[in-house]
């Protein structure tokens, strides 16, 4: 007897129906009809990326500073000729003409320079990770209020194309509840060899990682982590100091969180980012972070969105763009300090995880653990 011909997977399970994708708002929005001033605080090597978006968006800036001299003048010739390069501080903080103060320098000497910044009535937008004490950021947030100024934190990842429209869609409710968000970087971070980042113990879960509990925190808005797990550990190959791979579980009350970071793949390397709800599911896979390829599937059918941009430079454009909108329509930025204090207390939990090999409830660790 003839057997009967098992059905393809494609016949088993139809294509599903191709849909125009959601118009979300993703890319950074400029103010309208609002020009401040800006000065820059710290010209090293991140402090391009600033100032490539800045320039792109047509941005004053009107002061670069930088305790080295040579470096202000490098930058200011690069990019904004018509600006001062001052190797002071009190210089930029006493000029009318600067409304804005944006400062990229390392944690360690950043909050005095963001608190002068502040007591001299500037708008602040200072470097990501913020602090490495939350109760100090929390005093320069209620400083902030104080002074009656605006203080963000330089989170540019939440305007990296993929990630915001991801968030939005979450936000738009196309998703539903989420039930899972899981995110994988598998790359090589053997980069900062011989740089001062070579020097932070926990390189990948503060510094890098930060950028992905920020994400993970935007997506799950006001639910509070019930407790985070995390590990790190060393590549038997890897010639640098900080371990080069970690990886962390966050337990909420109906959602699971894993975020994998392979920081020593040194072939074919890929990002992925995955989020699921009761109503569908987003993916984005790409190379790196800057070239991500998003999919939406629902019940009637998949949406495959173009994005445009990049992380690098628009996400720099993006932290900018919202602290200047909110700015001119008095408000609170959704990057602001208090905001941020919330995906540090995340980001310190994991920290204090991989250290101590247990599980940890975010918000009980105040300050960055040093091992």
């Amino acid at each position: 007897m003839a057997k009967t011909p098992e059905k393809s997977p494609s016949s088993a399970h139809p294509r599903m129906k191709v849909l125009p994708a959601p118009v979300l708002s993703y890319r950074p929005r400029d103010p309208k009809r609002f020009h401040p001033g800006i000065a820059l605080v710290g010209c090293g090597g991140i402090s391009a990326w600033h100032l490539r978006a800045y320039q792109a968006a047509k941005y004053r800036v009107v002061a670069l500073c930088d305790v080295m001299l040579d470096r202000a003048r490098e930058r200011r010739d690069e990019f904004f000729p018509d600006a001062l390069a001052t190797d002071s501080l009190h210089v930029v903080l006493a000029r009318d003409d600067v409304q804005v103060v944006d400062i990229t320098t390392h944690p360690l000497e950043r909050p005095p320079l963001v608190e002068a910044a502040l007591r001299a009535r500037k708008h602040v937008l200072s470097q990501k990770p913020f602090v490495i004490d939350l109760d100090v950021g929390l005093r320069l947030a209620d400083l902030a209020d104080e002074m009656g100024v605006r203080l963000a934190v330089n989170q540019n990842g939440r305007w990296a194309p993929h990630f915001s429209y991801i968030r939005e869609a979450v936000v738009a409710g196309l998703l539903g509840a989420v039930d899972s968000i899981h995110c994988g970087v598998h790359w090589d971070h053997s980069w900062v060899q011989g740089t001062a980042f070579e020097s932070v113990r926990h390189l990948i879960l503060y510094d890098f990682g930060i950028h992905w509990f920020d994400f993970v925190r935007t997506l799950m808005g006001e639910q509070s982590p019930r407790r985070v797990f995390a590990s790190m550990t060393r590549s038997a190959t890897q010639a640098i100091d900080p371990a080069l791979m970690a990886q962390a579980i966050i337990e909420y009350d109906s959602t699971q969180v894993t975020l994998v970071f392979d920081g020593f793949t040194r072939f074919n390397p890929i990002e992925h980012t995955l989020v699921s709800g009761d109503r569908g599911i987003l993916r984005s896979a790409g190379p790196d972070s800057k070239t991500q390829r998003v999919e939406l599937a629902m019940a009637d059918g998949v949406s495959r969105p173009r994005l445009k941009g990049k992380w690098f430079p628009d996400g720099f454009h993006g932290t900018m763009a919202e602290l200047l909108c909110a700015i001119a329509e008095n408000r609170e930025p959704t990057h602001s300090a208090r905001n941020n204090l919330a995906s540090l207390s995340l980001c310190y939990a994991a920290v204090a995880s991989a250290e101590r090999g247990e599980a940890v409830v975010p918000g009980t660790v105040r300050q960055l653990p040093q091992g």
